[in-house]
C-alpha cells in the first residue's frame, strides 16, 4: 500500500474507532506499520479531533523515534514503536479509552478465563499492564511485558491496547475486547466469577489457531 493509502486507512480506522463507541474525542490513537519488517509507522496526530483531520495529518515515526510530517505524533508513539519492534507480526495498533475496559483497568484488573473468547487474545487471560504516566518509556515497557504471548492488554488507570495484522483486524479485536470487558464487568456484579480450567483454555487456544478464514 502507498504511504498516502496507508495514511487514509489509519484515519478511517481512527474515525471508525470513535463511531463504534469504543473511544471518544481525541483520546486513543491508531497506527500502522509502513511496510513488513519496517520499524517505521504512521500514527494519528496528538490532540486533534479525528473528524477534523485529513490523511496528510497522519505522522510518520521512524524506528529511532524521529517524527516527520506537518503535525506532532500522538503522545503515545513510544508504545506503538516498541510494539512494532517487539512483535514482527503486528501490522497495526489501536489504543482506546473504551468505557468497560477502562473501568476494569482503573481497578488494576485484567480479564481471566470467564469466557472462552478470552483466548482470542492469545492466552488464558488478558493482563493489565502496570501503571505509568502516559507517553513515557516506563508505560511502553509495562505494555510490552503485559503483551508477552498476547495481542492485547489493559493499561492500569488508562485504557486498552491491541494489535493486529492490519488496521481492520486491530479495530475488530479492540471491539471484541471491549465487548468481553463489558461482559466481565457484568459478571462481577453477580459475585465471584466462575472460570474455565487451564486445560479447557488450552483446548480453545488450539482451536483458535485455525479460527476464521486462513490466508
Amino acid at each position: 500500500m502507498s504511504v498516502a493509502g496507508l495514511a487514509a486507512t489509519v484515519l478511517v480506522t481512527a474515525r471508525a474507532m470513535n463511531a463504534s463507541g469504543i473511544n471518544r474525542g481525541s483520546a486513543g490513537n491508531v497506527s500502522a506499520r509502513c511496510a513488513p519488517g519496517d520499524g517505521a509507522f504512521l500514527v494519528t496526530p496528538t490532540g486533534m479531533a479525528y473528524a477534523a483531520c485529513s490523511a496528510d495529518d497522519m505522522v510518520r515515526v521512524g524506528a529511532d523515534g524521529t517524527a516527520s510530517g506537518r503535525r506532532k505524533p500522538s503522545s503515545e508513539w513510544r508504545f506503538h514503536r516498541d510494539i512494532y519492534a517487539a512483535r514482527p507480526e503486528a501490522g497495526a495498533v489501536v489504543h482506546t479509552h473504551s468505557p468497560f475496559a477502562t473501568a476494569l483497568a482503573c481497578q488494576e484488573q485484567g480479564i481471566p478465563a470467564f469466557h472462552y473468547m478470552v483466548a482470542r487474545f492469545g492466552g488464558a487471560d488478558v493482563r493489565c499492564a502496570d501503571y505509568a504516566t502516559f507517553g513515557t518509556q516506563e508505560l511502553s515497557d509495562a505494555i510490552i511485558r503485559a503483551l508477552e504471548g498476547r495481542n492485547a492488554c489493559l493499561m492500569a488507570h488508562h485504557g486498552m491496547v491491541v494489535f493486529g495484522r492490519d488496521c481492520e483486524q486491530a479495530l475488530a479485536l479492540a471491539v471484541e475486547l471491549e465487548t468481553l470487558s463489558e461482559q466481565y464487568w457484568r459478571v462481577l456484579q453477580l459475585g465471584t466469577p466462575k472460570l474455565l480450567s487451564d486445560e479447557e483454555m488450552q483446548r480453545v487456544l488450539v482451536k483458535f489457531a485455525g479460527y476464521g478464514q486462513q490466508d
